[in-house]
């Protein structure tokens, strides 16, 4: 009988010992298990399709000016040749965030001006070159491109599908959007000898990328530096090897490209990878 009533005590207290246990569970907090990603991209990297609108102000340059030969301070050449045609622009200090932002798209429309602006219009602009401030003048009388002022130079064929020329310098209101570009990732290989200088344009998605690697047939993954704008290099001897890129965007997202160029490349030569989606 004595050794009835103990296990009758054991199973009393394996009962409570549960119920304990039961209601412990409940209270904590769920705790999940799939994985997060996280971040240190700027705040910009967030691009959606449609961010919200902001205010800026704009003008314009002459047409044929040399500016569109060189591709500005993006590095991306001739920019017609490039595929970017007369929808690029020149952004503000404030903006160009010491190039990071080259390749990224902007919707641009005109404000406020009855008299100058074209009703209803919208375009649609890839950033490819720098509006240098000039510290001459204050930014609310000349400086247009001073900080902190948000400010966008465009070719007058792009401004005057907005706006009348005579506007001169007109508010707007901008925003980023996705790019939507024809074709894939270009790669244009420069450089000599063991330094390898990569231009990556017609970026899609993001538009604006954070981070290169390559990959030569007798190398892992190698990461590139920013050299400026969008323009990347390495120290390495990568001749005589086929080449392959991996491209992230300001929005986390990779593409990868693999033998992009052949193993007789040569420098100058551009070669199209795979492309972000749109």
């Amino acid at each position: 009988m004595r050794r009835r009533g103990m296990q009758q005590q054991q199973i009393l207290l394996l009962r409570l010992l549960l119920v304990f246990v039961l209601l412990w569970a409940l209270a904590s907090p769920i705790i999940s298990h799939t994985p997060t990603m996280t971040s240190s991209l700027p705040p910009t990297a967030a691009v959606s399709s449609l961010s919200e609108w902001r205010s800026a102000r704009a003008t314009y340059y002459a047409a044929a000016d040399p500016r569109d030969a060189v591709g500005g301070a993006c590095g991306y050449g001739d920019l017609v040749k490039a595929g970017y045609g007369m929808a690029t622009v020149g952004l503000s200090e404030s903006l160009f965030q010491r190039g990071q932002v080259c390749g990224a798209c902007f919707e641009l429309r005109c404000v406020e001006d009855l008299r100058w602006c074209i009703p209803g219009t919208s375009i649609i602009l890839t950033a490819t070159n720098f509006c240098a401030p000039n510290y001459g003048f204050p930014a609310d009388g000349g400086g247009h491109c001073n900080p902190p002022n948000q400010h966008f130079v465009l070719p007058i064929e792009a401004f005057e599908k907005i706006a009348i020329w005579k506007a001169g310098n007109m508010p707007v209101q901008y925003r980023r959007i996705k790019c939507r570009k024809e074709g894939g990732i270009r790669f244009t290989i420069d450089g000599s000898s063991i330094f390898i200088s990569v231009l990556i344009s017609n970026v899609a998605g993001a538009g604006d990328i954070v981070a290169v690697k390559v990959k030569g047939s007798r190398t892992g993954w190698l990461p590139m530096g920013r050299n400026w704008g969008q323009n990347w290099h390495i120290n390495a001897d990568l001749k005589n090897q086929p080449l392959s890129f991996e491209v992230t965007a300001t929005n986390g997202l990779t593409v990868t490209s693999y033998n992009v160029a052949p193993k007789d490349w040569n420098f100058g030569q551009t070669f199209e990878g795979k492309q972000f989606e749109s």
